[in-house]
């Protein structure tokens, strides 16, 4: 064929040539369009992950070419789609410091409850994206009135091209199973959600992530090596003796965290100290499994004693594993003859807690729908220092029969720290007004700190025993260069130690009566709930006890990694001498959350277990 055959061949068929272009380039560009809005350079992404990604494009947009016959506007559809999913990445991202994964699906609703409080101001690539998007729609519309457009969308296509385009759409959907994708080089980074996003697609990564949303089963669960387990358990009873069982506050508190300890600040003044100059009180550090979000994976580690480590990257217990009545310390405290009751002054429905609750032994929940005292608001959310009358209004009317259980979580502190002109009052004396999101953070804990002490301060009036336990639930998402300024050492050249760190939250224990004489011992908010049951005089079930007899070897076991009693921190992927015990402790909790052993333990002997 000559050059003139080939440009009137050409000329003839464009129309055809440039829908086949179209239909060739739209899953590519459409991947482009996403990562470019996600992180503003998507040339960060590998180039066989490129091709990944773009298969999982291409199996949405060749099943719509199937379904709607018109290549230009399908096209416009996945690129419109593409940008949204990139942008709603990259706010997840700022807001809790990871993308959107596989389970946040089944929490919308608690997402959607704390949305109003962040800021979603556009950023530059998500404006160029729009005008792209405007330029395509107005392309599709011309393209009806001129068919030699790229963009045209007549004549439909007929029957043998949409069979085409369904089996290139099957095609491409066989290639992007989570289990090929490896094939491409995509790969899911737990410890690093944003990095592998960026390296590995979004699409194709969250795919992948699908693969941790199952369970991994122990390798022995039978009976009798779980009563091997358990014939093991050294651990010393409780020595404290009290006349009455006493009342047990528990707070978990939104965000807080002690940034003062690691000594590389120098606020206007200290957000922390009061703490640890309480009289009759144990001040220290404990470990939580997730940063900047995540709220619900704290409460469960501290009210069950299972670990997240155990668990898919991310997951939500509470709306993937607590589907019956479980164990719990609320379950435990109920047979004790407590009273149990939680209260949340936020969504009722957030993390499902208005299911999850009463499976763990709850007798009664409040959200801020049913709060009995004056409500007082601090930067969109329901302050402490309402929160804290709550607490006082649940103690004057409990029942006067039994000692009073309660849980509570604030959401004072909650992110986002962006609100306009919010009379910060702490800031950082070498950089004032630099870290704005900081600022606001301090200030707010600041007040928790002046409530608490106002907490305590009633307590002690009181004649019968009062223990109550505080702790954070994880550290707040700020400024990446404020955190860094915190810890003293940037993230990329983090030892496992130092890494830890970013998974650090205070406890303060404080008690109206004589407290046993404790170690400044740190812990993990999964073995917390064990020395508040030692500090209240009460027997652990016994899931408790091995608890408490595996805290002697590892203090500290977290999903980021655990301690020894040296300080020394190890990574999961690593074999170490503790790995045997790690085994095992899966091996319980498996068992505790999806078998019967620890049922029928408590059927047989009511006083070793607590019955959910």
């Amino acid at each position: 064929m000559t050059l003139k055959q080939s440009l009137d061949f050409i000329k003839k068929h464009r129309a055809l040539i440039l829908r086949l272009f179209l239909m060739v380039a739209s899953p590519f560009s459409a991947v482009f369009l996403m990562q470019y809005v996600y992180c503003g350079d998507p040339w960060l992404i590998s180039g066989s992950a490129f091709i990944a990604n773009a298969l999982c494009v291409g199996a949405v947009y060749y099943l719509l070419c199937a379904l709607i016959r018109k290549p230009a506007a399908c096209s416009l559809i996945v690129h419109t789609c593409c940008a949204l999913f990139g942008a709603l990445n990259y706010f997840v991202s700022v807001f809790r410091g990871t993308p959107v994964l596989p389970w946040d699906l089944t929490a919308l609703n608690t997402a959607l409850a704390v949305s109003s409080t962040y800021d979603f101001t556009p950023t530059l690539p998500m404006f160029l994206a729009v005008l792209l998007l405007a330029g395509m729609l107005i392309a599709v519309i011309f393209g009806r009135r001129r068919d030699t457009l790229p963009f045209a969308v007549t004549p439909r296509f007929q029957l043998p091209v949409r069979l085409a385009c369904l089996a290139l759409a099957l095609f491409c959907a066989g290639l992007t199973s989570p289990r090929n994708l490896s094939r491409f080089n995509v790969r899911a980074d737990v410890w690093d959600q944003r990095g592998a996003y960026q390296k590995s697609g979004i699409l194709a990564t969250f795919l992948r992530n699908t693969e941790f949303m199952n369970v991994d089963v122990p390798a022995d669960t039978s009976v009798e090596k779980l009563d091997q387990i358990l014939s093991e358990v050294t651990v010393e009873t409780p020595v404290l003796s009290l006349p009455q069982n006493p009342h047990v506050i528990a707070i978990m508190n939104e965000s807080w965290a002690d940034f003062e300890e690691f000594g590389n600040l120098e606020l206007t003044q200290s957000v922390i100290s009061r703490f640890s100059d309480l009289d009759n009180a144990l001040f220290s550090h404990a470990y939580a499994s997730v940063f900047g979000a995540g709220t619900s994976a704290s409460e469960f580690e501290f009210l069950t004693g299972n670990s997240m480590a155990f668990l898919p990257s991310g997951s939500i217990p509470y709306q993937q594993y607590i589907l019956k009545d479980s164990f719990s310390l609320a379950a435990h405290l109920k047979q004790l003859g407590y009273q149990t009751a939680a209260f949340h002054p936020g969504e009722r429905s957030s993390w499902q807690r208005d299911q999850a609750y009463p499976r763990l032994g709850f007798d009664t929940f409040k959200s801020a729908e049913e709060l009995d005292v004056p409500i007082m608001m601090e930067h969109g959310y329901i302050s402490d220092e309402t929160d804290f009358d709550q607490i006082i209004w649940e103690y004057e009317h409990r029942d006067p029969e039994k000692p009073l259980f309660l849980f509570n979580v604030t959401i004072q502190n909650h992110g986002a720290y962006t609100v306009k002109d919010y009379p910060a009052a702490v800031d950082l004396l070498d950089e004032p007004e630099k870290y704005p999101m900081a600022q606001q953070y301090l200030t707010l804990i600041n007040k928790t700190e002046e409530q608490f002490l106002r907490l305590t301060d009633y307590f002690s009036q009181q004649e019968e025993p009062v223990l109550i336990l505080m702790f954070g639930d994880h550290q707040p998402s700020v400024e990446p260069e404020f955190l860094e300024k915190a810890y003293g050492v940037g993230t990329e050249t983090m030892s496992m130690e130092e890494y830890m760190n970013k998974y650090r939250v205070p406890f303060v224990l404080w008690a109206n009566y004589p407290l046993p004489e404790l170690d400044k011992t740190e812990t993990s908010l999964n073995f917390l709930s064990q020395l508040l049951l030692n500090c209240a005089g009460l027997p652990a079930d016994s899931y408790g006890q091995y608890l408490q007899s595996l805290q002697q070897d590892l203090p500290v076991l977290t999903f980021a990694g655990y301690m020894d009693t040296l300080g020394k921190a190890y990574s999961h992927w690593e074999s170490t001498d503790f790995t045997a015990m790690i085994q095992d402790y899966q091996t319980l909790q498996y068992e505790r959350l999806f078998g019967t052993y620890f049922n029928d333990q408590a059927e047989t002997d009511p006083e070793a277990a607590a019955q959910p």
